[in-house]
């Protein structure tokens, strides 16, 4: 049986009762409660948890903060992740009103009320995504690893929200010569060349430029502006290799490294960059492509509207590289080696094959 006694502060005054239940094979457990019918409640279930041996010890998961098994996620966990993005999601998750509470009382609608307020905020589909997966992850690892074995994870009982349909936007027509040639006009040298170098790999422009992204966290630096993280450094000489016709990446968006081969077009469009010291714009890091994204997409922007293309984005370049590899023959395990996509599914939606072309590959 449990014991229930009323318990006083420092003035004598009647604050609640303490519960305590005492089981053999079992730690005691205390509950203070401002009711003396809360505490039998309490006490009852505990018991018969006992009993059917179904308990499991909740004071970890009562008296821990999501804030704090944040803290130790990023600390003990996140390192150990191949894509290093994840660590942004879990110190966005940081400064949200549900990441005071404990983990024991974060229920399924309360994740499902935190989606809705980013999808008000007008976070995209899959940056929700990837907040959900960030907390489904750890709580699994506070049941297994943390001593919080009592808690079920609120992310099971909330669906991913629907992503949208892949786009299919493709050069059509003469748009890729008007477009090049725009590109050749631009008072940034590196345009032209990489835009030569997206359609003809399928690389990511992470993977070919220097890009930066606003520090998720919302910090701001000495003079009141949002500090900027680096996310990638972009491809570098030493691992192009162009009497191999191969330029590797040892990071990339999905975590894993991949060798990318180059066509003729691509080796010769690599092959005229400049990479000596005296070459302007000076490239002394070792970048092939001596800009950054930022620097990259107003002029790519520009280049667009001259060449009178609408509805065209760098991204869409990536899709019809992919196209293309699927056009000339090769097979989904053979593009999805040199794009990076890990699933038939991720391929599907951005590939976009042209009918007529198909009918040219049927006979």
């Amino acid at each position: 049986m449990a014991s229930i006694t009323p318990s006083y502060d420092r003035e004598g005054e009647h604050i609640g009762w303490q519960v305590a239940v005492r089981k053999k094979g079992y730690p005691s457990q205390y509950k203070t409660f401002r009711t003396r019918k809360e505490g039998e409640a309490w006490a009852s279930v505990t018991e018969s948890e006992m009993v059917r041996g179904v308990w499991r010890d909740r004071s970890e998961a009562e008296s821990t903060t999501l804030k704090e098994c944040l803290e130790r996620y990023l600390a003990e966990v996140t390192p150990k992740k191949k894509s290093k993005g994840e660590g942004w999601y879990v110190k966005a998750w940081m400064t949200r009103p549900i990441a005071s509470r404990f983990m024991a009382s974060i229920r399924g609608k309360d994740l499902a009320s935190e989606i809705r307020a980013m999808e008000s905020e007008g976070k995209s589909a899959n940056h929700i995504r990837l907040h959900r997966a960030v907390i489904s992850n750890l709580f699994n690892v506070a049941r297994r690893e943390w001593g919080m074995e009592s808690l079920e994870n609120p992310a099971d009982l909330v669906s991913n929200p629907k992503l949208p349909q892949g786009r299919n936007r493709r050069l059509v027509d003469d748009e890729e010569e008007r477009l090049l040639a725009a590109c050749g006009e631009a008072r940034n040298p590196w345009l032209r060349p990489l835009v030569v170098v997206a359609v003809e790999t399928a690389m990511r422009s992470g993977e070919m430029v220097e890009t930066w992204k606003q520090d998720p966290t919302g910090a701001l630096d000495a003079d009141g502006k949002h500090l900027q993280v680096k996310v990638s450094t972009g491809l570098l000489w030493e691992n192009v290799d162009l009497k191999k016709r191969t330029a590797h990446l040892p990071k990339t968006k999905n975590g894993d490294a991949r060798t990318v081969p180059l066509s003729s077009r691509a080796v010769a469009a690599l092959d005229a960059l400049p990479r000596n010291l005296d070459a302007l714009p000076r490239n002394l890091d070792g970048r092939v492509f001596g800009v950054t994204y930022e620097g990259i997409h107003q002029s790519y922007v520009r280049a667009c509207r001259r060449a009178g293309i609408t509805g065209l984005t760098f991204h869409d370049l990536r899709h019809e590289a992919t196209s293309r590899l699927f056009e000339k023959g090769l097979n989904p395990m053979q593009v999805a080696a040199i794009t990076g996509h890990k699933t038939l599914q991720m391929l599907k939606r951005y590939t976009h094959l042209r009918a007529e072309d198909l009918a040219k590959m049927l006979g």
